[in-house]
């Protein structure tokens, strides 16, 4: 009897230590059949996004994809010291920069690039009159450029006024909120300042000692009255709290969206005012001129002078591309093993990925480009090369004549969203499209107060805004969501004049997402649940069966 009850406890407790051992070669049998290597990337947050997206969604594939988002400049400097297996950058390789910087010295022959998504670098901002959140906002270029360079100071400046005829702007101090590292975003925006507003931009130069060194910069020059954040969920985080009344920063439309909050509708050449949506990103790519020279380094990079002018009423001025800088070597910690997964990665978000471009909050890639991709692709070290259909990839810009099916369709701005319409449109912009804005007056000010809701307002560093503080207005309340994979709230919640403590997490790498993760242990304690509920009354029953057979020989 004594023997067979620990026979039973015996294969019971075996059982239970192999339960977590199945579990986990279960969960695990993709990537072991697979047989995918584990890659790490780095550099833009402004793509960020989408790129994380798509690394989530090809996990159930066995892949595993880890990317930390510390700007495009961390990302060029970590492939080229091969710490890295692959980076994105919104800019190229700064071989010859013009802001001072070290150049950027990459060995021909071991990089190339490849255009991976569209979008728009929007202007978030959070501004309320008289307790009524502003979701209208317009800004001519001079004037966004004004106050990027400090030269408007003001909410209820003339030329703020100009731009928004049916707004009685509050005299509320602007808090611009720039990036703090080094940022395609911020080379992107200055390159477009000094090419199309160069005496503004030339004039803040020679102010902050830059004048034998201006031009596109990745490290934007602060002066007093800027807040300086890390990265584009660093500047949203910022400008979403309680503390951040006042403030307007550059981050790419989909953060505007995550935190559902508005974005200023910038004015075109052909004299309206829009916003960075994928229909109209893709309508200003078409003017984007691509080198199409496969023998240059330089190939499939952009030039926008074109996009900038674009006489089309539905352009947005500031679009452009997110590249990915593939290794053409195996170098640094990159294998060809690596290749493999890094390539079938890179299939995956060229086609299927480019789907989901546009509830992201980007653009998708053109057909042309999409093509010159798989191109890229193909010269990966240890990739398994695919002769994909393209016409499968049910890309929303695909059509049967190869025209840019979503710049075709996409819509003509409203007759309110003109210059010089005499009743501006009270709909809302980016994440607060569903709050629309009364429209309250000429163009006039409203006494709000001299001082922004920041309590860094006269600091260029910044910092966090992780303590929290109190608001100038109180302001709608935005929803938060969680993030399934590491539990922090990734959309923040407007603080509504409460302050309180940041709901944006830093970015970090997502390395750690792909390690042991809690519902891993859920999974062990359910097996181990289940072995209980089957062995106990099995185990019990025998040795009831025992103790009355004992009693019946007797």
């Amino acid at each position: 009897m004594l023997r067979r009850i620990r026979s039973s406890l015996r294969s019971a407790v075996a059982a239970l230590v192999l339960a977590p051992a199945l579990l986990l070669g279960a969960a695990a049998t993709p990537a072991a059949a697979a047989g995918y290597t584990p890659i790490s990337g780095s550099g833009s947050s402004w793509a960020f996004n989408a790129v994380d997206q798509w690394r989530r969604d090809v996990r159930q594939y066995g892949m595993q994809i880890s990317y930390s988002p510390q700007g495009s400049s961390y990302g060029r400097q970590q492939f080229l010291a091969g710490t890295t297996d692959f980076a994105v950058s919104d800019i190229p390789f700064q071989t010859n920069p013009k802001d001072g910087s070290a150049p950027e010295r990459p060995v021909a022959g071991s990089y190339a690039y490849m255009p991976i998504v569209a979008g728009g670098t929007a202007f978030m901002y959070h501004l309320t009159i008289n307790g009524q959140r502003v979701t209208n906002l317009r800004l001519g270029q001079d004037t966004l450029t004004k106050i990027f360079t400090s030269a408007v100071r003001y909410w209820d400046d003339s030329a703020i006024r100009a731009d928004n005829p049916g707004l009685r702007l509050p005299h509320r101090a602007i808090v611009p909120v720039v990036r703090s590292d080094g940022s395609g975003a911020t080379a992107q925006l200055t390159l477009w300042m000094a090419k199309r507003q160069s005496a503004l931009w030339k004039t803040y130069c020679a102010k902050v000692g830059r004048s034998n060194a201006c031009g596109e910069t990745s490290y934007y020059p602060t002066v007093t009255g800027m807040i300086a954040q890390s990265g584009d969920l660093g500047v949203a985080g910022y400008i979403s709290q309680g503390y951040g009344e006042g403030s307007i920063g550059y981050v790419n439309y989909s953060y505007a969206l995550n935190a559902h909050y508005p974005v200023a509708k910038l004015l075109n050449t052909a004299g309206y005012y829009t916003e960075p949506t994928a229909q109209n990103v893709a309508v200003s790519l078409l003017k984007a001129k691509i080198n199409t020279n496969k023998s240059s380094a330089d190939y499939l990079t952009q030039n926008l002078d074109a996009v900038y002018g674009d006489p089309d009423p539905r352009s947005y001025v500031l679009s452009s591309y997110a590249y990915m800088i593939l290794p053409l070597k195996v170098q640094g910690t990159f294998t060809t093993t690596k290749g493999r997964t890094l390539g079938a990665y890179s299939y995956y978000f060229m086609c299927e990925g480019q789907q989901q471009a546009p509830e992201l909050g980007y653009s998708p890639l053109p057909i042309n480009l999409v093509k010159a991709g798989f191109d890229q692709i193909r010269k990966i070290p240890g990739v398994v090369p695919k002769n994909i259909n393209i016409k499968g990839c049910n890309n929303p810009t695909f059509s049967a004549d190869g025209t840019n099916r979503l710049a075709t369709t996409a819509p003509m701005p409203s007759a309110c969203d003109k210059k010089g319409a005499t009743k501006q449109c009270a709909t809302g912009s980016g994440g607060a499209r569903q709050t629309t804005t009364t429209n309250n007056g000429s163009g006039g000010s409203t006494s709000a107060g001299s001082t922004g809701g920041s309590t860094g307002g006269g600091s260029a560093t910044g910092g966090t805004g992780a303590t929290g503080g109190t608001a100038g207005a109180t302001g709608s309340k935005a929803a938060a969501s969680v993030d399934p994979d590491t539990g922090q709230t990734v959309n923040p919640a407007a603080s509504g004049g409460s302050g309180g403590t940041t709901v944006l997490a830093s970015p970090v790498s997502v390395a750690a997402d792909d390690g042991w993760s809690t519902s891993q242990t859920l999974m062990v304690l359910a097996g181990l649940t289940l072995l209980v509920v089957v062995l106990v009354p099995a185990v019990t029953a025998q040795a009831l069966a025992g103790r009355n057979a004992k009693k019946e020989q007797k």
